[in-house]
């Protein structure tokens, strides 16, 4: 039988909405304030959050190794 994952946080989930805001907010910043182009802006943000993806699966890979 597979295990049930366990629960996703109140506090994860407002973190990830905050940084999706924060995200969103710097490639608005990129685009309508420093006048970058759309394109490069969305690309900037994309980045930024495929980035913390990786750093967040690194972190919970090894807190999980940790616990076996």
């Amino acid at each position: 039988t597979p295990a049930t994952p366990a629960p996703v946080s109140r506090a994860t989930v407002l973190a990830y909405a905050t940084v999706a805001v924060l995200i969103a907010a710097w490639v608005l910043f990129g685009w309508l304030v420093q006048q970058q182009g759309f394109v490069t802006s969305l690309g900037e943000g994309l980045g930024a959050a495929f980035t913390l993806l990786l750093i967040v699966s690194v972190v919970g890979t090894v807190r999980q190794h940790r616990r076996e």
